[in-house]
């Protein structure tokens, strides 16, 4: 196989196909070959063998290679594509980046015993502990589905060694089941993972308020409310189980910081997680025989060789907490616990419905008192769906520490304009804040409250405001003149479903004043109201070519069609764009359109090799000319392009908008 030159694919398709068949017997055969057979081959023959080798062999084989300076992100890409199908664009372009991802999906498809085309073509080498062990060192991240109790059984059992390794990796750990009825399997993995491993990391992907009071209870500080600390220590299932369903609606146990522990005991204020998941809710399997849920049970039941010779377990902490579905039972049970909560960094909760108004001012008041005792560790915040926009300055008054914010606001039909007298808040003069996403869903937007924001936001970095609708007659030019004045060391900006049509000189002059590095203006109607959209477009890219500090650069969903061309002036001239990313998609641009870009770009290609996203334009109205396009255009450019079907309706009129 070593004889076959790398330039045997240019001379018959004979040499090709015994080529192909050599790389298949390698894959077939690797077992028995020493894995110094593959290293000796030439690097072009390697890198052609890439594709062909199963997912443990790439994963054995990396290392080497890349001592070597061969990257397996070929092999990896060629698994991706096999896995999403041939019409996805990959947006990954490293090699760890790839592995991660195949590791991850496949991870849980066999794990859980799921299945696909991909997978049934390669189960004889996917459905092994090799390969599990193999994806257990590249996952970070482990979801406990429902599904049967077996594969939870095997962890703890024949496949003991797998979950040591999880709990030495897994750094966040995901429930999408409600476990009111678990299994003393179940139960004794997410002991593992959560107070043995190393997660820092809980996400709740399902409304389960008891659930929820578990993963809460004992997780702030040492310190809880005395009556709290006796029931999830009580043997009594029965007992426990309606303290539980008694806590899940906030009757049975108060905020902890309503009796506060003495100031003297330090270690009271130590963050931890609860010691073991406890025998609340367990009731209803009475009649399927006792379940042990003690920590020091659970592990001496499994034999396990990491409870400490003293039967303690440790304490874990949680760092980041996100609910998907935060309904009212869910939130009260939070914010109970929120005021001593002093590991937590970073909060998540979205809900599918829009958060009631009381809900938010009680966690702006769970906010406020975790604040106000000086030990809070929270950074950042995010909260979706806000029923109007006065509740974000709300949630900032009470959380003067945080540093990064994410709220989207749908203002509720007929009532979004009534604000309650108790909802006050008083902005101080400057904000931590360094990141900011405000997505916003209403037929009208008071400008004002994004701007006051901005004015006391002097550290920004990064803003993301989507959706902004103002009253007719008013323009959006107030927004980027307080940016432009009020927040110079913004380095990442994104306008998104906004009209800046009427905007471009506010826009030139904020980037001359910014050090943007980052630049998205995506469906923002720039073209709509330029009465020489050519020439203004070649204003704009003068503009950008001047910020050196620009390395990607979003214009999809504008309408650009045949003024595309104006882009490759970006690279022309005595000083060039340093640009790495271009995002055109959702631009109606022609193959015609493409072909005449690219064969500008060649003339005055980029510095670096681009990555070109062109999804979402119709390709297919002339494949060859297309083709021709993307040819011209590959020695410089990672081009992102997915299949385009201009008899859907649809997807043409969203991307000609």
């Amino acid at each position: 196989m070593a004889e076959i030159s790398h330039e045997a694919d240019q001379r018959s398709p004979q040499v090709i196909c015994l080529k192909e068949l050599c790389f298949r017997a390698v894959t077939k055969h690797f077992a028995a070959l020493s894995i110094n057979a593959v290293l000796d081959l030439p690097a072009p023959l390697i890198k052609d063998l890439l594709p062909y080798l199963t997912v443990c062999q790439l994963d054995e084989l990396q290392p080497e290679l890349n001592h070597r300076g061969i990257s397996t992100h070929p092999g990896w890409i060629r698994v991706l594509q096999e896995l999403y199908g041939p019409n996805c664009a990959i947006d990954l372009h490293t090699e760890e980046e790839a592995k991660h991802e195949v590791m991850r999906m496949l991870f849980k498809l066999i794990f859980y015993g799921y299945t696909n085309p991909f997978i049934e073509r390669n189960i004889k080498n996917l459905n092994t502990p090799s390969f599990l062990w193999a994806a257990a060192k590249c996952i970070k991240r482990f979801f406990l589905i429902a599904s049967s109790s077996q594969p939870f059984e095997s962890l703890t059992a024949e496949q003991r060694p797998l979950l040591t390794l999880l709990e030495n990796h897994i750094k966040s750990v995901g429930i999408s089941q409600c476990i009111n009825f678990p299994t003393q399997h179940t139960l004794y993995v997410l002991h593992r993972l959560l107070d043995h491993g190393v997660s820092k990391e809980v996400i709740l992907n399902v409304q389960c308020p008891i659930t929820l009071a578990w993963i809460l209870h004992g997780r702030g500080s040492q310190y809880v409310h005395p009556e709290l600390n006796k029931i999830m220590h009580s043997k009594k299932a029965g007992c426990i189980s309606q303290a539980a369903a008694a806590s899940a609606d906030g009757t049975s146990c108060s905020p902890c910081h309503e009796t506060s522990p003495s100031e003297d005991q330090d270690d009271q204020f130590i963050p931890c997680k609860r010691s073991k998941l406890d025998s609340m809710f367990l009731e209803n399997k009475s009649s399927k025989g006792h379940l042990t849920v003690d920590p020091q049970v659970l592990c001496r039941t499994f034999n396990s060789s990491n409870c400490p010779p003293t039967g303690v377990c440790p304490w874990g902490q949680i760092h980041c907490l996100e609910i998907r579905e935060c309904l009212s039972d869910s939130l009260r049970v939070l914010n109970a616990a929120l005021p001593t909560f002093f590991c937590l960094r970073s909060l998540t909760l979205h809900s599918f419905s829009t958060f009631r108004e009381l809900d938010v001012l009680g966690l702006a008041k769970a906010l406020k008192l975790l604040y106000e005792s000086s030990h809070s560790s929270l950074s950042h915040l995010s909260i979706s769906v806000l029923p109007y926009t006065k509740l974000m300055e709300i949630l900032l008054d009470a959380s003067p520490k945080v540093t990064s914010l994410y709220v989207e606001i749908q203002s509720v039909m007929w009532g979004a304009a009534h604000h309650p007298t108790t909802a006050k808040s008083d902005l101080p003069a400057e904000l931590p804040l360094e990141k900011l996403t405000v997505k916003v869903a209403e037929i009208q937007t008071d400008l004002h409250f994004i701007t006051s924001v901005l004015r006391c936001s002097p550290h920004l970095t990064s803003l993301h405001v989507a959706g902004m609708r103002l009253p007719s007659g008013s323009s959006q030019s107030q927004l980027l003149s307080t940016l432009s004045a009020s927040n110079l060391c913004l380095r990442s900006l994104n306008l998104e479903d906004m009209n800046l049509s009427d905007c471009l000189p506010e826009i030139l002059h904020l980037l001359s004043n910014l050090q943007l590095e980052e630049l998205l203006l995506n469906d923002c109607r720039l073209l709509e109201r330029w009465n020489d959209k050519e020439e203004n477009l070649k204003q704009l890219v003068a503009t950008l070519k001047t910020v050196s500090s620009l390395h990607t650069l979003s214009l999809a969903q504008n309408r650009l069609a045949k003024n595309v061309c104006v882009l490759t002036q970006l690279f022309s001239g005595s000083s060039p764009s340093s640009l790495k990313r271009l995002d055109i998609s959702s631009n109606f641009i022609q193959p015609a359109e493409l072909l005449e870009f690219a064969e500008k770009l060649m003339t005055h290609h980029p510095q670096h090799r681009l990555i070109l996203d062109l999804r979402k334009n119709p390709g297919d109205r002339d494949p060859n000319t297309w083709k021709t396009a993307l040819k011209k255009l590959h020695p410089f450019c990672l081009v992102l392009f997915e299949g385009w079907k201009s008899t859907d309706t649809m997807v043409d009129h969203v991307s000609n908008m």
